[in-house]
């Protein structure tokens, strides 16, 4: 079953970290890979900038249900800087995991909601200051 979700790594000083996260491995849970993205994509430069701050992935199934545990385990140059966005398909808005003591915990952000939802790894994250009305209506451009 397809389930897109969005998952953006930020960190510093974090390239030999999440080096490994950008190549295959087939002793991981999920497979695909997070794509580096540095200043190289900003400048327009299209090269590779030394320092790198910014990793994403798209997993478009639920094989990706290890991979907080596994950023979580990893030894961080600098763990208060490491923060872990995820939107899943159903999500309002990305949700934001950040290391407390050690762990990798889901930060709660203001008027929002998380509720299980067992087609989801996470969970969904709605928005509670949108009004009824609002949400029986389809988005419009």
């Amino acid at each position: 079953m397809s389930r897109y979700t969005e998952v953006i790594v930020l960190a510093r000083r974090a390239e030999e970290v999440m080096g490994p996260l950008t190549r295959p491995d087939e002793g991981r849970d999920w497979h695909q890979c997070f794509t580096r993205v540095d200043d190289g994509m900003f400048d327009g430069s299209r090269m590779p900038s030394e320092e790198c701050y910014v990793w994403i992935i798209q997993f478009i199934r639920h094989n990706w249900r290890g991979l907080l545990s596994h950023l979580e385990s990893l030894v961080w140059p600098d763990p208060h800087s490491v923060q872990v966005l995820v939107r899943d398909e159903d999500d309002d808005c990305f949700g934001l995991w950040m290391i407390y003591d050690g762990k990798l915990v889901e930060v709660p952000l203001p008027r929002t909601e998380r509720e299980p939802f067992s087609a989801s790894v996470t969970g969904v994250l709605t928005r509670t200051d949108r009004c009824t009305e609002e949400l029986s209506r389809p988005h419009q451009k």
